[in-house]
């Protein structure tokens, strides 16, 4: 497609990391990446079909949700983590750069994404984005939403990889409040949000939430649930219920050891084999529509831990 046409706002980052040749057989990622200058045509990008990276730098939604901010700066660091990572993928995949929230221009900002991932989308490409607070989501979602896919009917499902439920009710959005805005505004467009969360932790969901989760009938997994096997079973239950999926990975689902550098680590927490295994269940499946990665917070970070874990997860979703 014609990346021109798309509207961000900063270009494209300069990709770098450890260079052991220039072979296909030496490929890692800052190899592979390709920006909108070098992008091949969509005729001859490589099977199975070509991805689409975009960043969403974002600290808005977690200030007014009274987090620790520096979630703005993920998407750079998840690119640093991405780049001396072994390329083993056969898609070919573009970076089209970032929609940056200025201030507290939030709602402008997801706007802004949504209609660059609407576009990717409609061209064919398997778009992900790199957060970010989980305000991401609620971009996320309007890009999906906007699609030719949903206008033509096909069943949506929104797939959560968190701690939390996030359908907060509250007079300005957040990154409390994207699963809600969702349902709200599939019920205007007269359909049924159908949504599932793998992860929720009971200590850190009011019961509320959890009345709010019931009544928009969401199906959740408790943390202490996670075995491989259940967890397993409550994705491909899901799957069979939807067309195409939305999959968004909060990482303040893993334990706080793995991923220490988010606004709200976890004292307990899904295993990270567990989340790559729905990682690659959903890949598998060849319903994944579109997929991000949210909360890095690299201020908090320890060694780059999270950072890492979230490259790697992308990594396998791209495989």
């Amino acid at each position: 497609m014609d990346f021109t046409s798309l509207t961000v706002d900063t270009a494209p980052a300069h990709w770098t990391g450890r260079n052991d040749g220039d072979g296909p057989a030496h490929r890692r990622w800052w190899q592979a990446v390709a920006t909108p200058a070098t992008a091949v045509p969509d005729s001859s990008a490589a099977s199975p079909g070509p991805g689409a990276l975009l960043g969403f730098c974002s600290d808005e939604g977690v200030r007014r949700n009274k987090g620790r901010l520096g979630a703005a700066a993920a998407p750079a660091a998840i690119r640093a983590a991405l780049g001396s990572l072994a390329f083993h993928g056969a898609r070919a995949v573009t970076d089209v750069g970032d929609v940056v929230v200025a201030g507290e221009s939030l709602e402008d900002g997801q706007a802004r994404a949504g209609r660059v991932l609407t576009a990717l989308l409609d061209a064919g490409q398997l778009t992900f984005v790199l957060g970010g607070g989980h305000e991401t989501a609620f971009a996320s979602y309007l890009g999906v939403a906007g699609t030719a896919a949903v206008a033509n009917g096909a069943r949506l499902g929104v797939l959560n990889l968190d701690a939390h439920f996030d359908l907060r009710d509250a007079p300005v959005p957040s990154s409390g409040t994207p699963f809600l805005q969702m349902a709200k505004a599939e019920t205007a467009a007269g359909r049924t949000l159908n949504y599932a969360v793998v992860g929720i932790s009971e200590p850190n969901n009011t019961r509320v939430l959890f009345d709010t989760a019931h009544d928009l009938d969401v199906k959740y997994l408790l943390d202490e649930d996670c075995s491989a096997e259940r967890t397993a079973a409550f994705v491909s239950a899901f799957l069979e219920t939807v067309d195409i999926v939305y999959l968004t990975i909060d990482l303040d689902v893993l334990p706080a050891a793995v991923a220490p550098g988010v606004s709200a680590p976890a004292a307990y927490g899904v295993p990270l084999p567990v989340i790559a295994a729905v990682c690659r269940q959903v890949a598998a499946s060849g319903q994944l529509f579109h997929f991000d990665v949210a909360e890095l917070n690299p201020e908090f970070d320890v060694d780059n831990r999270t950072a890492k874990v979230a490259a790697r997860l992308v990594d396998t979703l791209l495989r």
